[in-house]
């Protein structure tokens, strides 16, 4: 008899003065073994405790909410996020709507949205691009004229918006990045931090990787000594804290597989050469805990399995 997948709940108001009560107990009849709750609107994709539970959902396990609008506001975005949990293996279920991604019907409903969806793209298109024509044709121009005529209050209204936008997508994938970050700041140059990043095969520059800590601090979500300047060290010291950061950042890579990331980046050997090898990494890794640097003890039983 095939055991019974895991249900899990997914809980959303508006403000910080709803209540989730209602919903919690719906999902907890239907069967939820886990719920997650969360302030914030529906028209807003950023919210880190559903791009959290989406990024985390293992294979055959069943998002469930109560009705569709406490998931998204739009039939885009909950597509988007069906399609991510499809990605994953994973099912998703509405309990007042005839969703249910494991069923032939839930199926075809979801289809009929995508459908929906699909003609409400063309129809905002189409009514956008007759919108500016006409506009044209009265001899106005499209855009926002606040923007156009420089005027402070419209400037500083779009700005604002665009640093909200910033802060939130910086919030919603800060699990993927943080992590890193704290692990190895202020002991480690940023241009480290960055390699160890890559190395987990994120994309980042040092301005762009020290302005988002920044962000974070300034939200008083990071502790502003991650900002603190690294201490100088000679090019032998360098290579043992990249080195050490790179396991940090996957403690489940082994030794083979870190020389294969150093080599990707193009580091030299101590000795100048171009080829890794598992030896020459553990000596960094030792070398790193006799510095003093608190290496994950995941490292050692996946890192050391090479040896």
């Amino acid at each position: 008899m095939p055991s019974r997948p895991r249900l899990i709940g997914y809980a959303r108001v508006s403000t910080e003065d709803q209540a989730h009560n209602a919903q919690i107990d719906e999902l907890r009849a239907a069967g939820c073994e886990v719920i997650h709750q969360e302030h914030g609107s529906g028209a807003n994709r950023a919210r880190p405790v559903l791009a959290r539970l989406v990024r985390e959902i293992m294979p055959g396990e069943v998002l469930i909410v109560v009705r569709l609008d406490r998931l998204a506001r739009s039939v885009s975005h909950l597509l988007e996020v069906i399609e991510t949990l499809e990605a994953r293996k994973a099912h998703f279920r509405s309990l007042r709507d005839p969703i249910d991604t494991s069923t032939p019907q839930g199926m075809f409903s979801l289809q009929v949205l995508g459908a929906v969806a699909q003609l409400e793209r063309s129809l905002i298109s189409e009514r956008t691009k007759a919108g500016v024509r006409a506009a044209k044709a009265r001899g106005k121009q499209p855009g926002n004229p606040g923007l156009r005529e420089r005027r402070p209050e419209a400037i500083r209204k779009t700005a604002l918006a665009r640093e909200k936008v910033y802060v939130d997508d910086l919030i919603a994938t800060s699990d993927k990045w943080m992590p890193t970050v704290r692990r190895m700041r202020p002991h480690h140059p940023w241009e480290d931090v960055v390699h160890s990043l890559e190395a987990a095969g994120q994309s980042w520059t040092v301005d762009r990787l020290r302005r988002a800590v920044g962000k974070m601090v300034s939200q008083h979500m990071a502790d502003p000594a991650l900002l603190h300047p690294a201490s100088r060290k000679g090019p032998q010291h360098r290579l043992m804290n990249l080195v050490a950061g790179i396991a940090m950042a996957d403690p489940n890579l082994s030794l083979r597989d870190i020389a294969a990331q150093l080599e990707l980046m193009r580091e030299r050997t101590p000795r100048g050469g171009r080829q890794w090898s598992a030896s020459s990494v553990k000596k960094q890794l030792d070398l790193a805990k006799k510095h003093g640097l608190a290496l994950p003890v995941g490292i050692t039983h996946a890192a050391y399995a090479d040896t």
